[in-house]
């Protein structure tokens, strides 16, 4: 198989829009700033993504308004069915440790009875400095996201680890409306950058509110912690595993975003986009070239259900076709074995696959999948640690201390791969 081979054009979805999928895994570049005036750091009004707990909650005001029907229910109707202090109210919904157990539970058993639900969380927030909550920001639906099952099992983590510690998660998908940004809108104390282009300007108002940051899966600028999966150990166990089996003619199947298409690349040494890809392919690469292999490598738009499959068929469409493929991830890696199976190559008699993540699919796979497993524990709680740290910086007026971590990968051979055919 040559680099030559016939490319199929498949069209990005949207000219200039952003690729999602597998906490993709892309380089970030600074970018010129979008226009407009920042707003206040951490202090957005309410807008798309604010916590829901935000509706529904009654006035907290000391007087109620002449001629309302129905009186509201207030701090201070509290207090004067307790016969304690607004003060004394408001401690108990907010600072607890301030009262007896006894007299709390007083209190909220007479809140309980009037219907008081507590203060007003927005005006809770602005008094505390903290909205107790932090933002993730995505690229494109939070929908995708969450179908994604490496996004979800990460998520899933990083939502157990702030959980223990009272913060919640409000979701940041990219805004496609000037009227309401979420990034520049929603009140939140730190924020997590996962999935996101070098042009998202969302990622800029975050920067402009001067937020603690925290970026998965891609480089972070100076100054921002990181979470990072030890890419180019991956691609190099991957590849060491094909070469011990005795595999010499081996194609990387990687994402590249930036060539709006799909694929040979010109150079397999270069393919791919993006500090996850790049990553793959250069710890691959070294090892199969300081082997003597024949290395091509074929890239596809986006690591998504709507390319890869005519990229996966292109990749075996030629005369003399790889005997071993590693890929991006498992979903790559679940496209070549079906690909394979339409042209009637028998995995892994006649060609050997490999993956990247050991999601729930490289074990769904027939036969199931040889793989790089990934921590996605690990990643949510250092994930949640950094912010949990950064957040805590700031409320004590010192300066955030970025930390980067490198989380260490492992190969899980199953039954995809095998000897090379003679």
């Amino acid at each position: 198989m040559s680099a030559t081979a016939a490319t199929r054009a498949v069209p990005p979805p949207t000219p200039g829009a952003a690729p999602h999928g597998d906490a993709d895994r892309r380089g970030r570049d600074a970018l010129p700033l979008p226009g407009g005036d920042a707003p206040t750091a951490g202090t957005g009004s309410a807008g798309p993504g604010t916590t829901a707990a935000y509706a529904g909650r009654r006035e907290d005001r000391s007087d109620d308004a002449p001629g309302d029907a129905v009186a509201r229910v207030t701090l201070q109707t509290v207090a004067d069915r307790v016969g304690v202090s607004r003060m004394t109210v408001s401690n108990a919904f907010s600072r607890p440790n301030q009262l007896s157990a006894a007299l709390r539970e007083k209190i909220l058993a007479a809140a309980d009875e009037l219907g008081y639900v507590g203060p007003d969380p927005a005006a809770r927030a602005l008094a505390r400095g903290s909205s107790g909550a932090v933002g993730v920001l995505f690229t494109d639906s939070v929908g995708t996201a969450f179908r994604d099952p490496v996004a979800a099992a990460f998520f899933g983590a990083l939502a157990e680890g702030l959980s223990e510690h009272g913060v919640a998660i409000t979701l940041l998908p990219e805004s496609k409306s000037t009227q309401h940004v979420a990034a520049r809108d929603v009140a939140m104390d730190a924020a997590l950058v996962y999935a996101c282009p070098p042009h998202a300007s969302a990622v800029q108002w975050l920067v402009r509110r001067r937020l603690p940051l925290v970026y998965v899966d891609q480089d972070p600028p100076e100054g921002v912690s990181s979470v990072l999966l030890d890419e180019e150990a991956g691609g190099r166990l991957a590849a060491e595993h094909v070469l011990a089996l005795g595999h010499r003619r081996v194609a990387l199947f990687t994402t590249n975003w930036a060539r709006g298409g799909s694929g040979w690349a010109d150079d397999p040494a270069t393919a791919g986009v993006g500090v996850v890809a790049r990553g793959r392919v250069d710890g691959a690469y070294a090892a199969l070239s300081a082997a003597g292999a024949e290395v091509s490598a074929y890239e596809v738009y986006d690591n998504d259900e709507r390319f890869v499959p005519d990229a996966a068929r292109d990749l075996l469409a030629g005369d003399e076709p790889p005997t071993a493929v590693l890929c991006f991830s498992d979903l790559m890696a679940a496209a070549v074995i079906q690909a394979a199976a339409d042209r009637g190559l028998r995995v892994p008699d006649d060609l050997s696959v490999v993956g990247f993540d050991d999601s729930v699919l490289a074990r769904t796979t027939e036969p199931p999948l040889t793989t790089v497993r990934q921590d996605f524990d690990a990643k949510g709680r250092l994930a949640s640690a950094a912010l949990l740290a950064a957040i805590e910086h700031v409320r004590a007026g010192q300066p955030v201390e970025p930390t980067h971590a490198r989380i260490p990968v492992e190969l899980v051979v199953r039954e995809s791969t095998g000897p090379a055919p003679s």
